[in-house]
C-alpha cells in the first residue's frame, strides 16, 4: 500500500482530509495516510448534532465541527490525536476491519503496548480506549478512518462532546474521560510525529505524491462536507 503524500505540510481543515480519502479511493484505488488537525469535533453520519456536541462551548473556543459520511460516534481531535486513513479496494466491512485493526494493533504491540481489538472496532490498551474507527463503503472500495489518542487535551474533549447519560451507562462509565487514555499516559515515549512515522512504515511501501489536479478534485469533494445542510443532518 502506498503512502499518500501532500505536496506541503500545511495543516488543513478536517473536511479536506475526509474528501481526500474519497479522492484517493476513486483515483488510486488504495492508499494510507495520517494527519492531524486543529481542535475539531467530528460527528457520525446519523448523529444528532445538538445532543452530541456542546455547541456554545465549541463556538466560544473556536472548535470546528464536521460531520463525516461514515457511522459511529462523536470524536474530538486536536494536534494530539493522530488520525488514520486506510483506503482499500476490498469490500465487506468485517473483512476490511479485521485486516486493518490487527495490523494497527500490531504496530502498538511492537512498541511495547498490550493493544487488543474489540468487537466495536476500538483498540484498547490496559482496558482504556486509545483508538476508535469507522467504516465507509464506496462503489469502488472501502475507507476505514480512525483515531489514535497520543496526547489529546482531555479537558477540552470532555467539554466539547456531550454524550447522553444513557449512552455512557451503556458502556458502564460516568464520563468520556473515564473511558479513554492517551498513549503518553500508558508509557509511549514516541512523539506524535514519531508515532505517525511508525504507522506509515508499518502500513506502506513507497509513496504517491498528490499534485495540483488532485488537490482541485479534493476541494470539489470537500464542498459536500462543508454544506450547512449536511452538517445539520438535513441532507443525509
Amino acid at each position: 500500500m502506498k503512502h499518500i503524500v501532500l505536496p506541503d505540510s500545511v495543516v488543513r481543515p478536517l473536511s479536506f482530509y475526509l474528501a481526500m480519502e474519497e479522492h484517493v479511493a476513486a483515483a488510486y484505488g488504495c492508499g494510507f495516510f495520517v494527519w492531524r488537525v486543529e481542535p475539531t469535533v467530528i460527528i457520525g453520519r446519523n448523529q444528532i448534532l445538538e445532543t452530541e456536541v456542546n455547541l456554545p462551548f465549541c463556538k466560544e473556543h473556536g472548535i470546528n465541527i464536521v460531520r463525516r459520511k461514515s457511522g459511529g460516534g462523536c470524536v474530538f481531535a486536536d494536534m494530539g490525536n493522530i488520525m488514520v486513513s486506510y483506503i482499500t479496494p476490498q469490500k465487506g466491512v468485517d473483512t476490511v476491519f479485521k485486516s486493518f485493526l490487527e495490523q494497527y494493533a500490531d504496530v502498538l504491540r511492537s512498541l511495547g503496548l498490550p493493544a487488543v481489538c474489540t468487537a466495536h472496532n476500538d483498540i484498547l490498551v490496559d482496558g482504556a480506549k486509545v483508538s476508535g474507527n469507522a467504516f465507509f463503503s464506496l462503489p469502488h472500495g472501502s475507507i476505514v478512518h480512525g483515531t489514535l489518542l497520543h496526547s489529546v487535551d482531555f479537558d477540552m474533549l470532555s467539554k466539547a462532546i456531550t454524550p447522553t447519560v444513557e449512552k455512557l451507562a451503556k458502556h458502564g462509565i460516568q464520563s468520556v474521560r473515564q473511558r479513554v487514555a492517551n498513549l503518553t499516559e500508558l508509557g509511549l515515549a514516541l512523539s506524535a510525529e514519531e508515532m505517525s512515522e511508525a504507522l506509515v512504515n508499518a502500513f506502506c511501501q513507497g509513496e504517491q505524491m498528490l499534485g495540483g489536479s488532485d488537490i482541485m478534485d479534493i476541494k470539489e469533494i470537500e464542498k459536500s462536507y462543508t454544506e450547512p445542510s449536511f452538517l445539520l443532518g438535513k441532507a443525509l
